[in-house]
């Protein structure tokens, strides 16, 4: 179903899965403060935050773009059927995404261009499937694009930094059944800041989550979004961009991008679409003084 347009852009969204994050916000957000928390949050109840359960609600989710020409896929989920031993809610899944993909519109073979934000767990599962024990390419005729750090930063025999213990425990197995088949297929291409998918789309880094991510930003006649993955995983975040996941790699860093993100969010009135937000899953952002305040198509904030 296309559920937004970006100027010309046609945007379809892509459900995986939805359910509570396996920890409370206390543990979850790094700089988390009670009586901050509980003030931001009824306005965000049930859609983002589960109160009886103490736990944010949220969606494993990706996004088709059709634009010049192209049809673009933006991040593919957990997979099924993958060892996940660093997150096990994300691992040995069975779920209808393929049916899903194609109840928008969409068969396996009509994607063009699979644009990954970056090589985590819930990022990338969707890029193979197996088939006679093998991880094949899922999507045969896309050109899959990965940013040339987070490869060198993931790849077990990779030349960049190494991950934390804690990023290369989540990632167990990621790279080596997501990631290198498709290398050793021959298509994938290591892209940096600044590359161009179309007169459409720029891929931008965003480091700090991890050091490659990718933010794909997005404009047409005078429109646009900014299609931004784990820089924020919540809506809480707007309001407090000082407030990490415990999966970013850098925090200081990822802190500088969050905010530098929605700066330019709400200085360009663009949308905004993380990769896990549930409800409305993507907003816009009104400067409040020295943060910010996520709008929702249906009004509240």
């Amino acid at each position: 179903m296309e559920v937004l347009r970006v100027g010309d852009v046609r945007v379809h969204h892509v459900e995986e899965w939805q359910g509570n994050f396996p920890m409370p916000p206390s543990a979850f957000f790094q700089g988390y403060d009670e009586a901050t928390f509980r003030a931001i949050v009824p306005d965000l109840t049930p859609a983002y935050y589960r109160d009886d359960a103490d736990c944010l609600y949220a969606f494993l989710q990706s996004w088709v773009l059709q634009v010049d020409g192209l049809t673009v896929l933006y991040d593919t989920g957990a997979g099924n059927a993958k060892e996940r031993p660093g997150i096990p809610l994300f691992g040995g899944l069975e779920t209808p995404f393929l049916d899903r993909l194609a109840a928008a519109g969409f068969g396996p073979r009509d994607i063009d261009v699979v644009v990954c934000s970056h090589l985590h767990i819930d990022h990338v599962g969707w890029n193979t499937h197996l088939h006679e024990g093998r991880w094949l390419p899922t999507f045969p005729n896309a050109r899959y694009l990965f940013s040339a750090i987070e490869r060198d930063y993931w790849d077990p025999r990779g030349p960049g930094p190494r991950p934390t213990p804690g990023g290369a425990h989540v990632n167990t197995n990621v790279f080596e059944d997501s990631v290198q088949p498709l290398l050793d297929a021959g298509v994938a291409t290591l892209v940096d800041g600044g590359h161009r998918v179309s007169e459409s789309i720029t891929l931008e880094l965003g480091p700090g989550h991890t050091p490659g991510h990718l933010i794909m930003d997005v404009r047409s006649r005078g429109e646009s979004a900014l299609f931004v993955g784990d820089i924020l995983h919540h809506p809480v975040q707007v309001h407090r961009p000082d407030w990490n996941s415990p999966f970013c790699e850098d925090q200081e860093q990822a802190r500088r991008t969050r905010r530098r993100v929605l700066e330019l969010a709400a200085e360009r009135e663009a949308l905004l679409v993380p990769a896990h937000f549930g409800g409305e899953h993507c907003c816009r952002v009104r400067r409040d003084a020295d943060t910010f305040v996520p709008i929702f198509q249906g009004g509240h904030a």
